[in-house]
């Protein structure tokens, strides 16, 4: 069975048209790298759990602040991996520089019997559709496509 993931794409109208908050994971695997390394914040869907408010917790867990806004779901997609996210789009501001992460601990270095506590996102940004494009994780592509059509739609309206 594909593991499934649920979260939030949120939006906000810049100068130059919209603008896509991702954020960048923690950790010293994650350190140094840009280029497909951004995500959407989101996480595993417990069994029984319905998937928006598994996209609401990660949220806030991930960004240290909860999501306000009307949530508009994307469709599906499925990753390389066979992992399954659903998206949701949601129209909202925040100010990055007060993001609060939760932490995780994991052995570091490697075989080393030490173990440090990292933050689960070490940092967040607004990118315009370009730069979302360019940083976002692959298999989380199609759900910045999908977005861009659903604002399109709603700016056409």
């Amino acid at each position: 069975m594909a593991e499934i993931s649920a979260g939030v794409l949120a939006w906000r109208a810049g100068a130059e048209g919209p603008e896509f908050l991702l954020v960048h994971p923690g950790g010293p695997y994650w350190a140094g790298k840009d280029e497909a390394a951004w995500s959407i914040p989101k996480g595993i869907v417990e069994p029984r759990e319905d998937g928006w408010a598994a996209a609401r917790r990660e949220f806030e867990e991930e960004l240290g602040t909860p999501i306000t806004g009307e949530a508009v779901e994307l469709p599906p997609v499925k990753t390389a991996g066979g992992k399954v996210i659903h998206a949701w789009l949601v129209e909202t501001d925040l100010d990055v520089a007060q993001i609060r992460s939760n932490t995780f601990e994991m052995e570091w270095p490697p075989r080393s019997g030490r173990h440090a506590t990292f933050p689960e996102v070490d940092r967040a940004a607004w990118f315009d559709p370009e730069n979302a494009r360019w940083r976002i994780h692959k298999g989380q592509r199609p759900i910045l496509v999908a977005a861009l059509a659903v604002i399109a739609g709603s700016l056409e309206a």
